[in-house]
């Protein structure tokens, strides 16, 4: 800190390294790699997150669901009507409200989310492969804590729209 308390700008501001950039960088090539080794799974990356939500959190209903992901209630009804179809998970009336529907993820869910998680693991890995495995943790844990904090502060953030806005429509494909 300087003598008048301010925070001098750190070394790579200095050498103009951009950090939008950086990050931009990071999850083209996070949603790239992370897409391809999900190819198998219904709507990829997006039914990955949806399975992995159902099998390690206790999220009530199909509507909680949704809020959690901060995922529009109708485009989590296609992505649930096809994980539901390629019986990954199944729709249970929730007892405590017969009009609610809870998402269970299948034994074969969790089978493949386990698989599917090993998978992106890998990915991930190759994707911060520049990194040492601490500074890997490190990394995943700070932008953990960061989305939190955004999701805190603004929970309407569609955190799918924020990786189509850095992913060049002519790369994405169908």
């Amino acid at each position: 800190m300087s003598a008048a308390g301010e925070v001098p700008p750190s070394t790579d501001r200095q050498r103009g390294v951009n950090f939008g950039w950086s990050l931009g960088m990071v999850l083209r090539r996070w949603q790239e790699s992370v897409e391809e080794t999900l190819q198998d799974l219904p709507h990829g990356s997006r039914g990955y997150h949806i399975l992995a939500v159902v099998v390690h959190e206790d999220v009530p209903t199909q509507g909680a669901l949704a809020a959690r992901l901060v995922i529009d209630r109708s485009v989590l009804t296609y992505v649930i009507d096809d994980l539901e179809a390629a019986g990954l998970i199944e729709r249970q009336l929730d007892p405590r409200d017969r009009r609610a529907r809870r998402i269970v993820a299948t034994d074969r869910g969790r089978r493949v989310l386990a698989d599917a998680e090993e998978r992106v693991a890998r990915a991930e890995d190759q994707v911060l492969g520049g990194l040492s495995p601490q500074q890997r943790a490190g990394f995943r844990e700070a932008a953990e804590r960061a989305a939190e904090a955004i999701v805190s502060a603004a929970p309407g953030t569609d955190p799918c729209l924020a990786v189509g806005s850095v992913i060049d429509p002519a790369s994405r494909g169908a």
